[in-house]
């Protein structure tokens, strides 16, 4: 943290909003600075101190690093909206055969083999191969998140439904677990602010006790 602000990264397609929002709520005294990070870029911007912590996508080096995987992204492919594939809900690889794939340079899915056949070049970046396939030289496969961040009235996308998934993860130094730190990771796992490990953990209201019972007067019995 640096001039009294904790810096927080994230991969394009993850939204911090919500995060972000919360933190405003509990942490009033220091300000959260969101900045976006290419994926690539992102754990050496982290273990250079540029930033506190990082919104990853996995696998990374987790070498002198703590990281929490969060959760998968559905795998989708982006194709022109006159497309074949517009007309269903889902496919699966073996559908893509035919087609041709691109690679950016910047693809953040692994793969052990490539779907369809390979496109007659490899984009400099996702932002460039979804122009080329506004243009109908091909698809591109990619997770849903940056569909939507590099959404085109000219184009839909639909899931694959047994594509390689990304996977996002909160990612910090193992030597920078501050109570800032510990804040946050309560904040993305949905800790409410009385948790007992939180920063400040708010005091729970005295239960009140009971008044106590009064004893039920005796009943004496007549003697017959």
């Amino acid at each position: 943290m640096t001039d009294g602000e904790f810096r927080l990264a994230y991969v394009p397609g993850v939204t911090p909003g919500k995060w972000a929002g919360v933190w405003a709520e509990r942490v009033r005294e220091v300000p959260l600075r969101l900045v976006q990070t290419p994926a690539a870029e992102i754990v050496p911007l982290l273990r250079d101190g540029g930033v506190d912590a990082a919104f990853v996508r996995l696998p990374v080096d987790r070498t002198a690093l703590h990281v929490i995987p969060l959760y998968l992204e559905t795998t989708v492919v982006v194709v022109p909206k006159d497309h074949a594939v517009a007309a269903v809900d889902e496919v699966e690889l073996s559908d893509l055969a035919d087609e041709d794939v691109f690679e950016p340079l910047d693809d953040v899915l692994t793969w052990d083999e490539r779907p369809g056949q390979p496109a007659f070049t490899r984009p400099g970046s996702t932002a460039d191969a979804i122009g080329l396939v506004a243009s109908g030289a091909g698809v591109l496969l990619l997770p849903q998140s940056l569909a939507r961040l590099h959404h085109r009235k000219d184009l839909t996308y639909r899931a694959v439904t047994d594509a390689p998934q990304s996977q996002i993860g909160l990612a910090w130094l193992e030597v920078e677990t501050t109570d800032l730190m510990e804040e946050l990771i309560g904040i993305v796992r949905g800790r409410t602010p009385n948790s007992t490990r939180g920063r400040n953990p708010q005091p729970q209201p005295a239960k009140k006790k009971p008044p106590p019972k009064r004893p039920s007067p005796k009943r004496h019995r007549r003697r017959r």
